[in-house]
């Protein structure tokens, strides 16, 4: 089963980090409330990954870490 991270395009460069998450919902909210907080980026994207999930996201929490 694929996991998802995404990543912020800015000048035409959509750059990513480590933030590795269990669903393509999860990666996209996560995307949105960043885009929503920053003036620079034009946009993101959410892509499959096969890292391992490191962190989960809720709209009242934000991101958190996952403990290993």
């Amino acid at each position: 089963m694929p996991n998802f991270k995404y990543g912020m395009t800015i000048e035409g460069k959509t750059s990513f980090n480590a933030v590795v998450l269990a669903t393509r919902e999860e990666a996209d909210n996560a995307g949105r409330e960043l885009m929503s907080r920053w003036f620079v980026p034009i946009g993101y994207e959410v892509v499959e990954t096969d890292d391992a999930v490191n962190y989960k996201f809720d709209w009242n929490k934000g991101l958190q870490s996952i403990e290993e």
